[in-house]
């Protein structure tokens, strides 16, 4: 570990701003409670609550008046590629990313207070996520700000002013590890996982002192020979078995469980050298946050062989589910399946399908083991399997309202041939064993699906609303709406969320790669969305 005091770039003070100092003195220490119970209008974590669950108290902007929803402010990021963080808002202070950079901005205005950036880093594996310049936002505690370099490191800067306080590395990226995901607080700990989920790697989960960097414990989510869960690693692949932990988790400050997605096994599309279920790959896991010690586990995909992974966001709900009040944790997965478990035990309590081009499965068995069809297997000549690579649903967020008994998720009909090879893992590139090609299919692309809670029944659904393989999040609100990126034209949209009917659109002609959150200050809410390079956020008229 590095401890630094050493400023990186400068603050920058805006026309009309506060000064410096000031600006520093504003602001509160942000504490752990605050982000279990976040502040009327603040959005303190990437996914606003520890729940996971995107779903804001906010009515201000509602069915009524959305009509009227106009744009506030643009801040323009820059770089070629469309951003996939999601802004956290504290204080009135805006903390917005792209690879290895940070900027906080005035949330009421959208001037930039100050910057941290570092170039981003040479010689990674060139098809990775981290290569391509991906990052997903920050966390924030007391008054630091935490974020995730291109070349898996985990840096804390401070909030008042950008300085770089410490930087520790999580793992070497000569040997293909990165990371871009946003980090996640529990009690004094940041919690942050690894990706380069195609690479390679061997997959884990670390949790780092808030105050100095320290690790405190690392989950490895494959095996090492030996250990329990080996057993289900058979073959050579083990030592480069991935299953990273790239998608932030949740949490559940009761149960004081910590809940985490996991990625594909690799090679990704060849399981000759990995015969087995490949624990714990495709998977949600329950973790002690103290000690990282595993309470449960629950596979979707055992023996992943479409890179389907487990990466959608793990929502946490508080419902009646079939005639009992229970703790449930709801994931509607890449592999098509919409999943209830029970949170506390991991116990699968309901398994539906939410998408109709389903060829690898006919179902879901009582014990949770998918009922594999013919064709599941890749061949070398190729196979025709339902999803595609992307999957029925992806890493964008989800969400659920209590009061419509909704789930919403942005759902995805596609079908892809699938081929096997006999490449092998090499430092300096991808280890996918393969390779993928989608197809074009009659009813394909993206749709945003209502799903009900209690059935994983379709409820509503907005249909062609962008390619199979693009897509943003989507947000919920008290206000009765939902919001999304359509990308088919580039639009942000608002629809009625018990209904599904449109009531609002911008135009922005950009590609949506992120997911939209929502805030307030001083009375007024503000809805903010990444779309292309750009920060827009709309509220109200005056």
């Amino acid at each position: 570990m590095r401890t630094v005091v050493s400023r990186i770039v400068a603050v920058v003070l805006s026309a009309g701003m506060l000064t410096g100092s000031a600006y520093a003195q504003s602001l509160r220490e942000l504490t752990f409670d605050e982000i279990v119970r976040p502040k009327p209008g603040e959005w303190p974590s990437y996914n606003g609550l520890l729940s996971a669950n995107r779903h804001s108290p906010l009515d201000h902007i509602s069915t009524r008046n959305v009509a009227t929803l106009e744009l506030k402010w643009t801040h323009d990021i820059g770089g070629k590629r469309a951003l996939q963080m999601t802004p956290v808002v504290v204080d009135g202070v805006m903390y917005v990313t792209a690879v290895n950079e940070v900027r906080a901005l005035d949330a009421r205005t959208g001037r930039q207070i100050w910057q941290f950036s570092r170039p981003q880093t040479p010689g990674l594996v060139p098809t990775g996520d981290p290569a391509a310049g991906i990052n997903r936002g920050v966390a924030v505690l007391g008054n630091r700000v935490f974020l995730q370099t291109d070349h898996a490191r985990l840096l804390a800067l401070d909030r008042r002013t950008g300085d770089l306080l410490w930087d520790v590395e999580m793992a070497d990226h000569r040997l293909n590890y990165g990371s871009t995901g946003a980090p996640l607080i529990v009690n004094d700990l940041v919690i942050a996982g690894i990706s380069a989920g195609d690479e390679g790697v061997r997959g884990f989960l670390d949790a780092y002192r808030a105050s100095t960097g320290e690790r405190v414990w690392r989950f490895w989510t494959v095996p090492a020979r030996g250990e329990p869960g080996s057993e289900t690693w058979v073959g050579k692949a083990l030592e480069h078995g991935c299953a990273t932990t790239w998608l932030t988790g949740s949490y559940d400050p009761d149960a004081k469980l910590l809940y985490w997605p996991t990625g594909n096994p690799c090679p990704d599309y060849n399981g000759d050298e990995r015969k087995g279920d490949n624990l714990y790959s495709s998977s949600v896991v329950a973790l002690d946050p103290a000690t990282g010690q595993l309470r449960w586990h629950f596979q979707f995909t055992p023996h992943d062989l479409h890179d389907w992974d487990a990466n959608q966001p793990p929502l946490l709900v508080d419902a009646e589910f079939r005639g009992r009040p229970r703790k449930l944790l709801v994931v509607a997965n890449r592999n098509g399946f919409f999943y209830v478990l029970d949170r506390l035990t991991g116990q699968m309590l309901m398994a539906e399908p939410f998408v109709k081009n389903l060829t690898w499965a006919s179902g879901i068995g009582p014990d949770g083991r998918p009922k594999l069809l013919p064709g599941y297997e890749n061949s070398v000549e190729g196979t025709e399997t339902c999803p595609n690579v992307s999957g029925a649903a992806n890493w964008p967020s989800s969400a659920f309202n209590a009061a419509t008994g909704l789930f919403y998720v942005m759902a995805s009909e596609g079908c892809a041939i699938y081929r096997k090879n006999s490449d092998w893992f090499e430092l300096g590139k991808s280890f996918y064993g393969g390779t993928t090609k989608a197809l074009t299919i009659e009813g394909g692309g993206k749709f945003l699906r209502a799903l009900d809670l209690q059935s994983g029944k379709v409820v509503w659904e907005i249909p062609k609303i962008g390619g199979s393989i693009t897509g943003s999040g989507l947000m919920s609100t008290a206000g009765g709406l939902v919001f999304y990126g359509d990308n088919t034209g580039g639009a942000f949209v608002a629809v009625d969320g018990r209904t599904g009917q449109r009531l609002w659109q911008f135009e922005t002609q950009q590609v949506w790669k992120s997911s939209p959150m929502t805030y307030a200050i001083d009375g007024k809410q503000y809805v903010a969305a990444v779309a292309g390079s750009a920060v827009r956020v709309f509220g109200l008229p005056d």
